[in-house]
């Protein structure tokens, strides 16, 4: 019996390559990330403080601001309120009372994304969770659902 070999002669290869190119597929334009947000990313301490005077300094939040922090599953919004029970210390970090923490699954060490969008002038931390979350869902993930990292 002979088996053919799998090595195309050379003469043969350039007469497959001399047709057009295939065409590619171009990917969907990226949209550019919003001017008027601006986004850090930010560690919660012991104490519930998360620092990025970056983000306050882009809402125009000062020392002595009244805030209104209110959490949900992993996401915590502070809103200037002159009303708020928060005050953002000089140094301009948002300490996260115990409370809220606990309620939305954020613990010391974890880091969260700070979004901060001057009008109206919310700040929005998403726990990486949630950012993995959307990710997920977004099909662009690094681990496949149900792999272990």
């Amino acid at each position: 019996m002979i088996i053919p070999s799998p090595v195309v002669p050379a003469g043969r290869q350039r007469a497959r390559s001399a047709g057009r190119p295939l065409p590619l597929a171009r990917p969907a334009a990226v949209p550019p990330v919003p001017e008027d947000v601006v986004y850090g990313i930010g560690r919660i301490d012991a104490s519930g403080r998360i620092a990025d005077r970056a983000v306050t300094s882009a809402l125009g939040w000062s020392g002595g601001d009244r805030l209104t922090l209110t959490a949900d599953a992993g996401v915590v919004t502070a809103r200037r309120d002159p009303g708020g029970m928060i005050t953002l210390p000089a140094r301009a970090y948002i300490a996260i009372p115990a409370a809220l923490r606990r309620r939305c699954g954020l613990r010391p060490g974890d880091r969260v994304l700070l979004a901060a969008a001057p009008q109206p002038a919310p700040l929005t931390a998403y726990s990486l969770a949630v950012v993995d979350q959307a990710i997920r869902a977004h099909g662009a993930s690094p681990h496949p659902q149900g792999e272990s990292q």
